[in-house]
């Protein structure tokens, strides 16, 4: 690919400017903002039988295995910063055993995730106060869904390696591919066959292994050496250990913010079957700005992570102020498209009149989201490239008590609108709590030198 030659070790890196940092967000924003599509399609596809539990069963489903899968987004984020901080030192033997050992967990727990089925489900719906309908069609989802679990963690260990080594066309080229597979298998099964809420399962499961195998075949390049087989390499005890420390925050991390999203759906419940179908359609727009603000986020743990491992701390934060700026242009164009289109897009995705009021009411929580989330968002990118996950799982514990403490408030006071709101204080708290923190990180790029 075009943005592989910056890859090999041994050649100076690029100059950073405003167009590196375009060509590697750009196909990240693509690929990460039709990620949503495949909850979207399920939610549009199932709202059109006109019903809000079949809304609900899916949302709930889906937030459950987000909230699992997402648990082990650190093999994303992790495997991004130590692949990009040994491309930027030029080991570039490491960046191919960084991937083994990130798959080899993959492997491990989408496996341990099957087995233990029926316990976490049996907790989850425990967690919420869903009608007895919408869990039954939920439990029918998830019995197919579940099936896809060492695919759909395993792609996150590849994206993370492709984006460390700039190669966001392959991200970009394997999320198309997957959410094409999503849409014409929904399509064909829930509307054509009927098969409704299983279709939606069956179409996501068989789009979550294609996507594995096409990320194994744009990854090839870390297997064409003996790095990735070399036993002594990927089990070095001084590397494992240092991946487990990493891994190990993020876990923490990760599981302390999927919480979060999953008490607001779970939590939207407590209003009823019309608002939980509601907030399910409006998370799609949440989602959206995340992943397009994430283009950003993600070209910066690319662009901070090869500086800190190239011990150039100037670079830093140049990628760190750069990265930030492309963000705020992103938040400002998401929010005007949510305030001018949102009525017309959640009319597409429901034929519930009920439901399209009840998301109208929310609408413009959605369009504030993406402009209060920047900082917590491009902050995240920050600290991962840097692979300071210590002060992230600190900001994020933090955070996370504030939320909840928010949401105390704040529902007692404006009902279901007070969730929202609730949230919004979720993504300022993180942003803040992390950005008390940014100057260590500065700190500590300065001491690479000294530690790498």
């Amino acid at each position: 690919m075009a943005d592989a030659s910056a890859a090999h070790s041994g050649e100076a890196p690029p100059p950073l400017t405003h167009r590196r940092v375009l060509r590697i967000a750009i196909p990240i924003m693509i690929s990460n903002a039709t990620v949503p599509i495949l909850g979207a399609v399920d939610t549009g596809v199932v709202g059109q039988l006109g019903l809000p539990q079949p809304i609900g069963a899916v949302g709930m489903g889906a937030i459950i295995l987000a909230f699992v899968y997402w648990i082990f987004g650190f093999l994303r984020m992790g495997t991004t910063g130590l692949v990009a901080q040994a491309r930027g030192a030029g080991d570039e033997a490491e960046t191919g055993a960084i991937l083994m050992r990130a798959l080899m967990i993959a492997g491990a727990a989408g496996l341990a995730f099957i087995a233990l089925q029926v316990p976490l489900f049996w907790f989850a719906f425990q967690m919420s106060p869903a009608s007895a309908e919408v869990e039954t069609l939920a439990r029918e989802y998830l019995a197919i869904r579940v099936w896809g679990a060492p695919f759909a963690i395993g792609v996150f260990a590849l994206n993370g390696w492709l984006i460390a080594m700039e190669r966001t066309r392959g991200v970009m080229t394997l999320q198309l591919a997957m959410n094409a597979v999503n849409v014409v298998l929904d399509l064909w099964f829930v509307l054509g066959l009927g098969w409704g809420v299983e279709g939606v399962a069956v179409a996501t499961l068989i789009a979550e292994v294609t996507g594995a195998a096409l990320g194994l075949w744009l990854c090839r390049e870390a297997f064409g050496g003996d790095q990735w087989k070399d036993v002594a390499r990927v089990f070095d005890p001084a590397r494992l250990k240092r991946m487990a420390q990493v891994n190990g925050d993020i876990l923490l991390r990760s599981l302390m913010l999927q919480f979060g999203f999953a008490f607001f759906m779970f939590r939207s419940a407590d209003h009823g079957d019309v608002p939980l179908a509601a907030n399910q359609v409006l998370m799609q727009f949440l989602e959206i700005s995340a992943f397009a603000l994430d283009g950003f986020a993600f070209a910066a743990e690319a662009l901070v992570g090869a500086a800190f491992g190239g011990r150039r701390p100037g670079e830093l934060r140049r990628a760190s102020i750069m990265s930030s700026a492309w963000g705020l242009g992103c938040v400002a164009a998401l929010a005007a498209v949510f305030l001018l289109a949102g009525g017309a897009i959640i009319d597409l995705m429901t034929t519930s009149e009920e439901v399209r009021a009840a998301a109208r009411a929310f609408l413009p929580w959605c369009a504030l989201a993406p402009v209060v989330g920047l900082p917590a968002f491009m902050l995240d990118g920050i600290f991962i490239g840097a692979t300071r996950s210590r002060d992230m799982r600190n900001a994020m514990a933090w955070s996370l008590a504030v939320y909840l403490a928010a949401w105390w408030v704040l529902t007692s006071l404006l009902g279901a609108h007070g969730l929202w709101a609730a949230l919004m204080v979720f993504f300022v708290a993180r942003g803040v709590t992390l950005f008390l923190r940014y100057p260590a990180l500065e700190r500590a790029a300065a001491g690479a030198r000294a530690t790498h």
